[in-house]
């Protein structure tokens, strides 16, 4: 046996010259895959490599990724190492801000389970940055999937909004101010709206709506929280 089984460490053979150089190099990988924290699993091209960083390889990397998906890829000594993950390791995913269950065959999102059959619960939290634009309402992008279980939303005043408005409120088209009324305008002021647990069974935006006036500027940035539920893998 030339590697250990589960994290393909490199192992010292009898007789083997400069053995510090397989120690090294299992040292380092040991130091990348415990408490496993992937930069990203959805880059495609490979970075310049920063020694003990990690990604998640997606299908049809490029570059010193090509063919290399759904392995995890270490830098090490200004170039690429590469490990087969196993099913059911675990990641924090740093660009995504969640952790993320490894099925056999890519980087599950938000993953909390895997059952055998391959179904799963997910719990996320989506960060978006808005910059508001002098109207009334603001509508965002879209932050909660179809079919997601909706938990609430936080956020907080990035830069300070400005305008004839004396607050504002955030909600949804159902219900404007579903996850805060009366929130502040200056810099740092927050918003913590939970809700009792809703779906969203169509993909839902937030509404951002001025108190008594308007927008012309300012910033919130805001993260939505959900559960996501996944079905058994096709048979």
């Amino acid at each position: 046996m030339t590697d250990t089984p589960l994290l393909a460490l490199p192992l010292v053979q009898p007789n083997q010259a400069q053995k510090h150089v397989t120690v090294n190099e299992a040292l380092a990988r040991l130091d990348a895959l415990v408490q496993l924290r992937l930069a990203s699993v959805t880059l495609g091209t490979p970075p310049v490599p920063v020694a003990g960083t990690a990604y998640g390889v997606p299908l049809g990397a490029v570059n010193a990724w090509a063919g290399q998906g759904a392995r995890v890829a270490i830098a090490i000594n200004g170039g690429w190492e590469f490990v087969t993950p196993q099913r059911g390791w675990q990641a924090q995913v740093m660009d995504a801000g969640h952790r993320a269950i490894f099925d056999g065959d890519g980087w599950r999102a938000g993953a909390m389970s895997l059952t055998a059959g391959g179904a799963s619960m997910a719990m996320r939290s989506t960060e978006i940055d808005v910059t508001l634009t002098p109207s009334g309402t603001v509508t965002t992008p879209v932050v909660f999937p179809a079919r997601s279980i909706v938990f609430g939303v936080t956020g907080l005043v990035t830069t300070a909004i400005t305008g004839s408005a004396t607050g504002w409120s955030l909600g949804v088209a159902a219900d404007a101010g579903q996850f805060g009324t009366g929130l502040g305008l200056a810099q740092n002021s927050w918003v913590n709206g939970p809700a009792a647990p809703t779906v969203s069974w169509a993909p839902m935006p937030l509404i951002i709506t001025a108190t008594g006036g308007s927008f012309t500027g300012g910033a919130v940035r805001l993260v939505a929280h959900f559960a996501e539920l996944a079905i058994p893998d096709w048979v």
